[in-house]
């Protein structure tokens, strides 16, 4: 029997988010967690999600969107985990269960000791809610860097550097230097498709097209693991190879594909929900469209002619 289990990742504006701490009587009492409690027969997870919050540390949700969700055995009992994203609330949390309550940052040391289940989250969390696309073969590289540069600036984390227009020797030479000047900002980079390519030019990882992630029977060790996908199957393989995160769409038309088969934020929604790694919502997509995202589950967008405007737009 698997128990239901309502989580809550709170985050405020500045990127903190809250974990409680386990008090004394409760399994694994002392042990840090994010804050949530039982679903209950009939009652559906983000109506748990309110009800627990209200009752563990005195606030009333207001807005709260469906993220990740991961089974988990203990010696005790098999959890299934149903993240939100709680972006705000009423009231200031606070210990109402006898708990501690600690503001964290993906990006400070984590707090120990963890339950199990909850640790992959912190990776997930570092995460940024905007996956960029490059776009050499419409800008011009020169421009694109450009681009790049100030889109790094401006405050861009990560990026996937797809060129499959260009020779080897030539994409080796540009993801040297998109590395380089991601690591000024503390960017990452992925690169499409070769990780060797990715390994010899400084990358943070690789990232598959969905025809190349269904040939893989494990993730590559040592870096970030991405792919794209269109489709329950090759989600779920995704998932199954533990990767980081994937990109499903189109969930619009797009400008290079306009007349292609596309998913709807409603199909969207069906598929990202239920996913254990973070997803991100593509196609004909706008920075515009990220709560439109988020309310369908999506970690974030992932953007191409959008990632890149004009320095004047």
């Amino acid at each position: 029997m698997i128990v239901e289990v309502a989580a809550a990742v709170i985050l405020r504006a500045d990127g903190a988010f809250l974990l409680a701490r386990r008090p004394a009587g409760k399994v694994y009492a002392g042990w840090w967690e994010f804050p949530g409690g039982k679903v209950e027969v009939g009652e559906l997870p983000e109506s748990a999600l309110a009800r627990e919050l209200h009752e563990e540390l005195g606030i009333d949700v207001k807005a709260a969107w469906p993220w990740l969700t991961r089974v988990f055995t203990y010696e005790h009992a098999t959890v299934r985990l149903n993240f939100f994203r709680v972006t705000d609330w009423g009231g200031e949390p606070h210990p109402k269960e006898g708990q501690s309550l600690e503001w964290q940052r993906a990006d400070e040391p984590p707090l120990a000791p963890m339950l199990p289940a909850n640790a992959p989250i912190l990776a997930s969390l570092g995460l940024p809610s905007e996956y960029a696309v490059s776009a050499v073969a419409t800008l011009g590289k020169d421009e694109f860097l450009t681009r790049f540069e100030r889109r790094l600036k401006g405050g861009l984390r990560l990026v996937q550097l797809r060129e499959k227009q260009l020779p080897r020797i030539q994409l080796l030479e540009l993801a040297t230097h998109v590395c380089e000047l991601a690591r000024e900002y503390g960017a990452r980079v992925l690169v499409n498709a070769d990780p060797d390519l990715a390994r010899e030019a400084g990358a943070d990882g690789v990232h598959y097209p969905a025809i190349d992630l269904m040939k893989l029977r494990e993730r590559p060790e040592g870096m970030l693991a991405g792919a794209s996908c269109h489709d329950a199957a090759e989600l779920a393989h995704a998932m199954k190879l533990g990767f980081d995160l994937a990109v499903l769409g189109p969930v619009q038309p797009t400008q290079s594909h306009p007349q292609s088969a596309t998913l709807g934020w409603a199909r969207f929604a069906e598929l990202a929900r239920g996913s254990s790694i973070p997803v991100y919502a593509i196609g004909g997509l706008r920075s515009a469209d990220l709560e439109a995202a988020w309310r369908s589950g999506a970690h974030g967008v992932a953007l191409l002619s959008g990632a890149w405007p004009p320095h004047n737009s």
